[in-house]
């Protein structure tokens, strides 16, 4: 173990070993011990960085582990995710845009995934096809029943993978029935007990004439057992 480093972020005092510090060689904190980074010292003596304090705790844990673990309730991925961009950490920032969820399916959460796809043409009316597509990604039983019961009505399909998911596909519809579905579809889905752990957009051109535009929300909801 190489000498403590107490640093001063933000007003939080953290101590910690240089070796974990320069974890990562090429992120900031790397070239800040490495002397390739200019350091500023408090009165104290310690190193200090202007940066948010209580969310530093995550920052160093990741360095000490290499791991990614957050409390359930945790609301501010967002602030997490500038402050690994600000400390350059490439794994700690690949961790917080994947869109996988933070903690094992079936011990410590369940989740639900709905996505809508929509392609639209430059050159006619705004709406070609859209297709909304729900994934569950547990076995929520009491939530599959009640799709196959409350949604009758629309035309869908169901396909079962090898890794115990479940997708639902609905449509192809126009812009009307995919709103009125995606609306009735994430009122039962929150009605249920999940709430939106995060929503991501994603455009692309496929042809000149014709973007697609890809809308993704994820659920998750405490799982306190494992259901069979």
């Amino acid at each position: 173990m190489s000498s403590p480093v107490t640093l001063n972020v933000g007003g939080h005092l953290y101590t910690t070993s240089l070796s974990t510090l320069q974890r990562y060689p090429d992120s900031m904190l790397g070239a800040m011990f490495r002397g390739d980074f200019p350091t500023t010292r408090d009165s104290q003596g310690n190193y200090f960085i202007d940066r948010d304090g209580t969310l530093f705790r995550y920052i160093l844990n990741f360095l000490r582990t290499s791991e990614l673990t957050l409390p359930m309730d945790f609301t501010e991925t967002d602030l997490l995710r500038k402050e690994a961009d600000f400390y350059q950490i490439e794994p700690l920032i690949q961790c917080l845009h994947d869109p996988k969820p933070l903690y094992p399916p079936d011990i410590f959460e369940q989740v639900v995934e709905l996505s809508s796809t929509r392609k639209l043409s430059k050159y006619s009316n705004p709406v070609a096809v859209i297709i909304t597509q729900l994934t569950i990604t547990t076995k929520v039983h009491g939530l599959l029943e009640g799709i196959s019961n409350n949604f009758t009505k629309w035309n869908k399909h169901m396909m079962d993978t090898r890794d115990c998911q479940v997708s639902f596909t609905f449509g192809p519809c126009d812009y009307h029935q995919e709103v009125s579905l995606r609306v009735h579809l994430m009122d039962y889905i929150m009605k249920q007990g999940f709430t939106i752990r995060n929503t991501r957009v994603h455009h692309m051109s496929e042809r000149a004439n014709e973007n697609t535009v890809e809308h993704h929300w994820t659920f998750c909801r405490p799982a306190h057992k494992v259901e069979d």
